[in-house]
């Protein structure tokens, strides 16, 4: 007599690990892979570059003679690039704050009211996004020549206000359009005021929208040049201005470790816009 041999059904257990190695993504090397490495190294390479020989104990950038930190040193010691870099925030933070305020409210006036020649007035708000720097400069260099208004530090202020306003709105509208616009209308039906709608239910809202724009705005601010160099007086020097005045002679190794801070800067102001965007979202999902 023989006896058949008995297959065992699989559990329970295994099944699910089963299906979850499945529905694990697949790590493959593709063509895409390799060319999206290619870009990225060609797009970061010279930045490499820069940092590396930011740390060279050679004062010229030819050939490399050692390790050495003698450029940050210095840098931090040198009173032009410190007051250089005290304009340039004077400038990035007025600028933001006056373009958070205008910025919000002409993302909210455009989304929530309809009025004769709208669009119009749409396109021609978001015109500076487009618009070439150096339009802008030569533009806003004639005006003030115009109606006599001396060159300075208010006048890169006033420049740098018109594209900073264009980014924060268009950021704010985009999270504006994301919101149920009869919020606003329940909180007036419970009795609030159109302002009390605004600041208790809009503007909480609004908020992770209006950090991010002014985010993105201040890093532009703070990278200007074109326009900060039509518009600026005597004496307003900004930081990239003051970049400019020193590589007219040769990169120099503690412009390198200028240039590295400055990179690592935007980049963490940058990575904070991102994660408020990102916990954002996540908060609206859940």
């Amino acid at each position: 007599m023989t006896t058949e041999p008995t297959v065992r059904s699989p559990s329970v257990e295994e099944e699910e690990e089963v299906a979850v190695s499945d529905s694990k993504p697949k790590f493959r090397l593709s063509a895409q892979f390799f060319y999206m490495g290619l870009m990225f190294f060609l797009m970061y390479l010279p930045i490499g570059v820069l940092t590396f020989y930011s740390f060279n104990d050679s004062a010229y950038s030819a050939g490399w003679q050692g390790f050495t930190l003698k450029w940050y040193v210095e840098l931090s010691q040198d009173s032009r690039i410190i007051g250089a870099l005290g304009n340039s925030l004077v400038v990035a933070l007025v600028s933001v704050v006056v373009s958070a305020v205008l910025g919000t409210l002409m993302a909210v006036g455009l989304a929530r009211y309809k009025f004769l020649g709208k669009n119009l007035y749409l396109g021609i708000s978001y015109l500076p996004l487009i618009v070439p720097d150096i339009a802008i400069a030569v533009a806003t260099l004639v005006f003030l020549a115009a109606i006599g208004i001396p060159l300075s530090l208010w006048t890169i202020i006033g420049a740098h206000v018109v594209f900073c306003l264009a980014y924060i709105a268009i950021v704010v509208s985009t999270r504006l359009g994301d919101l149920d616009p009869n919020l606003e209308e329940a909180a007036m039906d419970l009795g609030a005021t159109p302002i009390q709608a605004f600041i208790k239910v809009l503007l909480p809202q609004l908020t992770p929208g209006i950090i991010s724009g002014c985010l993105l705005a201040f890093v532009l601010s703070l990278d200007d040049f074109l326009i900060a160099s039509f518009t600026a007086g005597t004496g307003a020097t900004t930081l990239p201005m003051e970049i400019f005045s020193r590589i007219r002679t040769g990169v120099k190794p503690d412009v390198n470790a200028l240039s590295v801070i400055l990179i690592l800067a935007s980049g963490f102001i940058a990575a904070a816009g991102e994660y408020i965007r990102y916990r954002s979202e996540r908060g609206k999902e859940s």
